[in-house]
């Protein structure tokens, strides 16, 4: 009251069973009993049931100040949606955070979050933040589990949503019981999330780097072995850039699989430059490419075949031989992957028309 501000304190409610909601009541918060479990779903519940303008969340176990939200509240009445807490500006107290999440699991996470989403935002998991109530529905968040910090994060990059920082202390907390914070199991579901949620980094860049490597190695070697410091790389190598070749391409696939169904179901955002491309990437333009390389390959194993019968069908000189077989095999593989892929994103899309 002492600033002037008019407000609610609500409890999201989430099983408790040490007698709080009673405390809290007698004390004037409004408790709203959430009855999924996970960190995600009480938040949820809880932004849901929340009656201001602007909601400012964190835990309630002492280790945030609740007595410091005023630059939180200065920067939403300034236009930004989501205010974001940073402990490393504003100072983490000794014993308050774990050594492995401060050096390494918060470090890591965040960086991958900045470069994979191009956040700003330098702490991705403080607990105390703020944001517009509307602005934050509009997200739909989805996460049920400790990922839901990280949801709230990557969405709001995503979206274009105006986000702020504020530095935040963080104290020891004061549980008597252990956290439910499993530290190697919740750092792998924000990873996990972060890279479902951006195809591009955990099939396109991949993908695409495997399979213009394998191809580069590929032409390199098909005419003759090649050596380099001397250390000759022949068939062994050759067969391995093909392999290259053919799991870059799969990859690559999947990405184009995991943006339509993605965005079809609010995953990931709807990217107009690639709707263009799928929009002229027919059906009929697949299997004309499939066609185009199953011939290729089909005419390179008749000309290997014909070699053989030339020798009477006896023993051949392997590194002649090989150096069609497998190309043509990886031209045929190639070829069936695009087709079956054609057909398949054209079910993708006639399930998203038909949504």
């Amino acid at each position: 009251m002492r600033h002037g501000v008019q407000g609610e304190v609500l409890i999201a409610d989430n099983g408790s069973t040490d007698g709080s909601q009673a405390i809290a009541e007698m004390l004037g918060a409004r408790v709203v009993p959430i009855s999924e479990r996970g960190y995600g779903a009480a938040l949820i519940g809880g932004i849901r049931a929340a009656a201001g303008e602007y909601v400012i969340m964190g835990d309630s176990d002492g280790s945030y100040d609740f007595d410091a939200l005023m630059p939180f509240l200065e920067r939403l009445r300034q236009g930004y949606e989501l205010v974001m807490g940073n402990r490393f500006l504003g100072g983490i107290a000794p014993g308050a955070m774990p050594a492995l999440h401060r050096y390494l699991g918060n470090p890591v996470l965040t960086a991958i979050g900045r470069l994979f989403f191009g956040s700003a935002c330098g702490d991705f998991h403080c607990g105390l933040r703020g944001f517009r109530r509307d602005a934050m529905l509009s997200l739909d968040l989805q996460a049920r589990g400790m990922e839901f910090a990280s949801e709230m994060v990557v969405k709001a990059a995503t979206n274009k949503l105006r986000v702020a920082e504020v530095p935040t202390t963080l104290s020891p907390d004061g549980r008597s019981r252990a956290p439910h914070l499993r530290s190697w199991r919740d750092g792998w579901r924000h990873l996990r999330f972060m890279l479902l949620f951006s195809p591009r980094w955990l099939f396109l860049y991949p993908g695409a780097l495997l399979f213009a490597v394998g191809l580069a190695v590929m032409g390199w070697l098909i005419p003759q072995p090649r050596t380099v410091a001397g250390i000759t790389f022949d068939l062994d190598t050759l067969l391995y850039a093909s392999a290259a070749v053919v799991v870059g391409f799969q990859s690559v696939q999947f990405w184009v699989f995991a943006k339509i169904y993605g965005g079809r179901e609010g995953i990931v955002p709807v990217d107009p430059f690639f709707r263009s491309v799928m929009t002229a990437a027919t059906l009929e333009r697949g299997l004309i490419l499939a066609l185009a390389l199953l011939t290729a390959g089909l005419v390179v194993s008749a000309y290997a075949l014909n070699s053989w019968n030339a020798a009477g069908f006896g023993p051949l000189a392997t590194s002649h031989i090989m150096r069609l077989v497998i190309p043509s095999v990886t031209a045929i593989i190639l070829a069936f992957q695009i087709g079956y892929g054609a057909f398949f994103v054209s079910v993708l899309e006639v399930q998203a028309t038909r949504s």
